[in-house]
């Protein structure tokens, strides 16, 4: 079976690479972090990804035309907010989102 691809944005490189670590422990799944806008739309372009993670940090702005993009560029990607909280809040928003 296929990994569901999922991509994470986050502005603080230890909480990114925590949530990417945490992602990546369920094997059905496989996780990139991006910090930056241009990488993350770099990375979308590049591979098909189920879902779109928005960490904390994230200006107003900048996730407005992330949002724009990735629904323009694949309207069946599924994008959900990330706030913090364990990896069973983590687990679950993702399960939820995925269907």
């Amino acid at each position: 079976m296929n990994q569901i691809q999922i991509l994470v944005i986050g502005r603080h490189p230890e909480i990114l690479q925590t949530v990417v670590r945490l992602v990546n422990n369920n094997p059905d799944w496989n996780a990139t972090g991006c910090i930056t806008d241009e990488e993350a739309i770099n990375a979308f372009n590049k591979q098909p990804f189920a879902l779109v993670l928005l960490g904390g940090g994230i200006e107003k702005e900048s996730e407005d035309e992330l949002c724009a993009h990735f629904k323009a560029a694949n309207s069946g990607t599924k994008i959900v907010q990330h706030y913090g909280g364990g990896s069973g809040l983590l687990s679950a928003e993702i399960f939820a989102a995925l269907g």
